[in-house]
């Protein structure tokens, strides 16, 4: 939707915010774009990332007043004194902190007061555009670790903290790259705006729309079609979108009466889409933006992070495929409508040209080597290209349109900045109290030597840190509290993070702050628990296969050995394929008690990694016994309930 469309939908406002908005969305989109591009230092100009980072907080902070009102949830009006206040301090502050920086860096020790004032400045109006984009929970742990920051010192036994005073404190987290101006803000400002403009120009094209019908040819004449039409059209988008929310609605205004339709129950058909939409930013090859943030915390190409997240994924997906057609089997639910379903060779041949862009994405990461933003800035160029000329469905990129995409890039991206100068802060204080290092061996002895004690501890740590909170800010969070922890006790550094952020994405669907479940269930309306404990039931393989590939790097495609992994894959498939039998209690029919128990039990037995132990590998045998048996049985038992098949009548033999 173009600005001037969204504008005109809003309640009247002034006319310099109608143009400052869109102004503001472009210079920070073209901020990064040209620093991802290498523009700046191609012109001539040469200068810190930090003084760049000022200028889009300033940018972003600007519009963040400018857009969002103070009463989160409702639309901008005219604009108060107070917010025109905010918005132009906001940016004198960042433009005056680009210019100043080298020099108040150097002369930080020396508690400069411009340099406080300005960082102070920062920290408070991060805080309230943190509040009015994505509400209090964030805020609140921010708030709470900086009271900590300067009490920690008098708190007795291994979370003391040292002690730091509020002038030097603001200053560290407001100029120094282990605060404000760090790794966060720098990803989202250089590798994430790349990609949000990827995905605008993808969608403007028609893009969006080709991943439906693709998604509606191919599983529309299956039962449970509906459903499956929405884990697949999700996890496609989403893989490029990155965003929960979004995912949910850009696909789920179509998947979701779809599914309502075909007959499934409101909470049921929300459920499934958040799921579905939840998993799309573990989806190679794009994901989502926190695949960026774990490549720069690891210090590892983000080809590695992609290539990790593969077959956890891919489980992730077959999971939910697997328990769409079987709750569509208990329920009864057939394929869509013939008269809906696109035929296949038809929506290849007009679409066809958009896996160009993704072609030309995954070789630029994966062969060529190139950095992320730079990989989607290729991947864009081909976007553009495709939606000017040949697009799909009748859509095409028109030039007003590029510019829309610019701004909505910008816009997108504001979210992002405010949840980056919250995970700066947090960082910041982490490094300079030490409370970092203490909370780790705080966990570590929690678990004591049992290492599935603290996964589980840590598991659960994941989930409550992270509600109501976006993934990204969820990651950030635990990466910096949880991580360490787990590598401490041996785990390695690319398995703990995944496992960390697998946990923190949860919290997304799990009550009693399940946001993907709260925004399906207002698509579908439906009563919100009841949908986010629906949504839990539906997503339980995410609960689970963390567990699976900190254990066995096969799962993660870290060890060399080809047989190893298809085996470990394998099993994993076929113990998600029991275990989801067991608690539909359908597998070839409805099932009774104990082939449920029978099925759960063999489930359970597939999915333990044989790495855990010797006896791991009796255990795996003994479940493949007892769920191969119960399938055999239930196989035999459909067969004899099925009907005879009619005989016709002998016929006289004519003469």
């Amino acid at each position: 939707m173009s600005e001037s469309t969204a504008a005109a939908a809003m309640p009247p406002v002034d006319p310099a915010v109608r143009l400052l908005r869109p102004v503001l969305g472009i210079l920070i989109a073209l901020g990064g774009l040209f620093w991802a591009a290498d523009v700046y230092r191609m012109v001539g100009f040469v200068f810190l990332a930090e003084q760049l980072l000022a200028v889009e907080l300033g940018l972003s902070l600007a519009l963040v007043f400018l857009h969002f009102p103070f009463q989160r949830g409702t639309e901008r009006g005219p604009l108060p004194w107070y917010d025109a206040l905010a918005a132009a301090v906001g940016l004198a502050t960042g433009i005056y902190m680009a210019f100043k920086y080298p020099d108040l860096v150097e002369r930080q020790f020396e508690l400069p007061a411009d340099g406080v004032i300005c960082s102070a400045i920062f920290y408070l109006l991060s805080l309230e555009g943190l509040r009015r984009t994505a509400g209090y929970a964030l805020v609140t742990i921010v708030v709470v670790f900086t009271v900590y920051a300067l009490v920690g010192h008098l708190v007795p036994g291994p979370l003391q903290a040292r002690e730091s005073l509020l002038g030097p404190l603001i200053l560290y987290l407001g100029i120094d790259t282990s605060g404000l101006f760090g790794l966060v803000m720098l990803v989202g400002v250089t590798v994430v705006l790349p990609y949000l403009l990827f995905g605008q120009l993808l969608l403007y094209s028609g893009g969006a729309n080709f991943f439906n019908d693709l998604s509606l040819a191919l599983m529309g004449r299956y039962r449970g079609g509906a459903a499956k039409i929405a884990v697949m059209a999700s996890g496609l988008f989403g893989s490029i979108s990155g965003i929960v929310v979004s995912n949910i609605m850009a696909t789920g205004i179509i998947t979701i009466p779809l599914m309502k339709r075909a007959g499934f129950k409101p909470h049921q058909a929300a459920a499934i889409e958040a799921t579905a939409s939840n998993g799309g930013q573990l989806m190679p090859p794009v994901m989502g933006a926190v695949a960026f943030v774990m490549a720069d915390f690891l210090q590892r190409p983000y080809s590695d992070i992609a290539i990790a997240a593969f077959v956890p994924s891919v489980l992730y997906y077959i999971a939910l495929f697997i328990q769409a057609d079987l709750e569509a089997a208990k329920l009864g639910i057939k394929r869509v409508d013939p008269a809906q379903i696109p035929r296949l060779r038809d929506v290849l041949k007009r679409g066809w040209i958009f896996a160009i862009p993704f072609a030309v994405l995954v070789y630029e990461l994966f062969w060529e080597n190139q950095e992320a933003e730079v990989a989607a800035l290729y991947a864009s160029a081909a976007v553009l290209v495709i939606g000017l000329f040949f697009g799909y469905g009748g859509e095409r990129i028109k030039p007003r349109q590029l510019l829309d995409a610019l701004i909505q890039t910008g816009q997108g991206s504001i979210e992002i900045m405010m949840i980056a100068c919250a995970a700066g802060f947090v960082m910041g204080i982490l490094q300079t109290t030490g409370l970092g290092f203490a909370l780790t061996l705080v966990l570590v002895k929690l678990g004591g030597t049992n290492l599935v004690a603290l996964l589980i501890i840590a598991a659960v740590m994941c989930i409550v840190l992270g509600m109501g909170m976006p993934t990204i800010g969820v990651y950030v969070l635990l990466a910096v509290l949880i991580a360490p922890s787990l590598v401490e006790v041996g785990f390695t550094p690319l398995a703990s993070h995944m496992f960390i952020l697998y946990f923190g994405m949860m919290s997304m669907v799990t009550p009693p702050v399940a946001i993907a479940a709260y925004f399906a269930a207002g698509l579908a309306g439906s009563e919100p628990m009841k949908t986010g404990f629906t949504a839990t039931r539906f997503g339980w393989t995410a609960y689970i296969v963390p567990f699976l590939f900190i254990f066995s790097p096969n799962l993660l495609l870290q060890d060399p050995s080809i047989g190893g992994t298809v085996r470990d894959v394998a099993t994993a498939i076929a113990g998600v394929w029991l275990i989801s039998s067991g608690m539909i209690g359908f597998l070839f029919r409805p099932t009774p008690w104990l082939s449920r128990l029978g099925l759960l039990v063999g489930g359970i037995g597939l999915i333990i990694p044989h790495q855990i132990g010797g006896w791991a590998t009796w255990i795996d045998v003994a479940g493949a016994i007892v769920g191969g048996a119960f399938v055999l049985y239930e196989r035999n038992a459909t067969r004899r309930t099925l009907p005879a098949p009619a005989v016709a009548p002998a016929t006289k033999a004519s003469p």
